[in-house]
């Protein structure tokens, strides 16, 4: 593949004075050249999206018919579309188009969902009503692992409500959303969306410039609080999906060879790149062995390769930082005393692959039951005692999503909606949905996308009244 990818601005292609190299996860060399954006240019997006914003507000019918156009494309080009996405991000080609698929179904969700009115009184005194209006131009900046997803989980709603954008996808996979700019700029009027990329001082000229009112980041904790800080003085509205530590536990009735598929795939689907997906699983005395050999006989049949390659079912870690971090978290683990059932290293030759490792005789207090690994091996801890399992659960700064496996669903629920988190899961992990709100506690996040509720996060709330005296 060798494609010419611009930014869009104001509806235009536009190059940069510089272009960067996105690297191809599964070889580790240079794939293609993407546009390294200029302050200059920055500037120039943000006033077409201001300039853009009192048309796109004025007309909500307009902005209906956009949106399930921009579906409409994100459906025809999916397999296009796809093949970029696998280029740049490694995941398996049908996971990147179904990706492209998934991007068109949220498109579609909001450009079918209701703006509120709400009227709080209506008598001989006065009608009062309270509508949700826009906030103007938003600073949309999203991550590596769902480049194209969690970009439309900030586009479709932001631009439904009225308000106009600036997108600056990851340096690790820009081409999927220069891409989404182009095939965009005959679907949304110019200046209704803009993308531009470049590297983290882009992101930073974004956070702190004079014309965003809100902001809508995924990624991490750290850039997350850098993020807050930099729209504080300004007051700029944000909305931070942060990471996660999810963790899955499983009670004593739970028959492991019946839940070792889905907690599996809970855990690494995108090759564990996915901030929700299981981090840590906690195991009963009594199943542990079970448990533990159940999942790395799923972890040594797998296929580990590039994307594009057919019957592949997990692809590389994106990005040598992100390999190098989940290298050194497993090497860690091991000279702590833990045991690879499955996997533990690296595997040999280009690109950065990693065997899907299963860590067992692990307790809290190694970095990789603490901290956020993002990638292909899995802590399982042993517990006595569920309601240890439980504070043990919620012992940490996380608070995205958990999941609890048993037989006894009630009993499983009971203990699900005592887990510290914004999602909690019986017997699955890792099912979302347009309509269903997302985010997290604590460190994990401030708002949630999704659903009615995600809608309203791009929205400030007005009180209409109107005088019958």
């Amino acid at each position: 593949m060798s494609e010419n990818f611009s930014m869009t601005i104001d509806g235009r292609a536009v190059d940069a004075p510089a272009t960067f190299g996105v690297i191809n996860p599964a070889t580790g060399e240079v794939a293609e050249q993407a546009p390294d954006a200029s302050r200059e240019q920055l500037d120039a997006a943000m006033a077409s999206a201001r300039d853009a914003y009192a048309g796109w507000r004025g007309d909500e019918s307009a902005r209906r018919k956009a949106l399930l156009a921009a579906a409409d494309v994100m459906f025809a080009r999916s397999e296009e579309i796809g093949r970029i996405l696998t280029l740049e991000q490694g995941k398996p080609l049908s996971e990147g188009t179904m990706e492209v698929v998934a991007a068109g179904v949220w498109l579609k969700y909001f450009a079918d969902l209701e703006l509120p009115r709400e009227v709080i009184q209506d008598d001989g005194n006065a009608l009062v009503e309270v509508v949700r209006r826009p906030m103007g131009v938003v600073a949309a900046i999203t991550p590596w692992n769902y480049p194209l997803l969690l970009a439309t989980w900030k586009l479709a709603p932001a631009l439904l409500a009225g308000n106009t954008m600036v997108l600056k996808p990851s340096p690790f996979t820009p081409l999927s959303s220069l891409k989404l700019g182009e095939v965009l700029r005959d679907v949304l009027p110019p200046g209704v969306l803009n993308v531009v990329t470049g590297g983290d001082e882009l992101g930073s000229w974004m956070t702190s410039h004079d014309v965003p009112r809100k902001i809508s980041f995924t990624g991490s904790v750290a850039t997350g609080k850098r993020v807050a800080a930099a729209a504080a003085p300004d007051l700029k509205r944000v909305t931070l999906e942060l990471g996660g530590n999810d963790p899955a536990i499983v009670l004593e009735d739970a028959d492991p060879a019946a839940i070792a598929d889905k907690v599996f795939g809970g855990a690494f689907q995108n090759n564990g790149q996915v901030c929700s997906a299981i981090k840590r699983v906690y195991v009963p005395d009594s199943l542990y062995g079970d448990v533990v050999d159940a999942l790395a006989e799923r972890a040594k049949a797998v296929k580990v390769g590039d994307g594009m390659e057919d019957g592949v079912q997990y692809g590389p870690i994106n990005n040598r930082p992100q390999y190098e971090r989940v290298s050194e978290l497993v090497a860690d683990a091991l000279a702590g005393g833990a045991r690879a059932a499955a996997g533990g290293r690296p595997i040999d030759g280009p690109g950065y692959f990693f065997e899907p490792t299963i860590l067992a005789d692990i307790e809290d207090g190694a970095r990789i039951v603490d901290e956020e690994q993002f990638g292909p091996a899995l802590p399982i801890v042993k517990y006595t005692n569920v309601e240890d399992a439980i504070a043990r659960a919620n012992g940490t700064h996380f608070g995205l999503s958990g999941s609890v496996w048993g037989a006894d669903a009630d009993r499983a629920a009971e203990i699900a909606g005592r887990l510290e988190c914004g999602t909690a899961w019986v017997n699955t992990h890792l099912a979302l949905a347009p309509n269903q709100p997302f985010g997290g506690f604590k460190w994990s996040g401030v708002g949630v996308e999704n659903g009615p509720w995600g809608l309203y996060g791009f929205t400030e709330l007005q009180v209409v009244h109107r005088s019958k005296g």
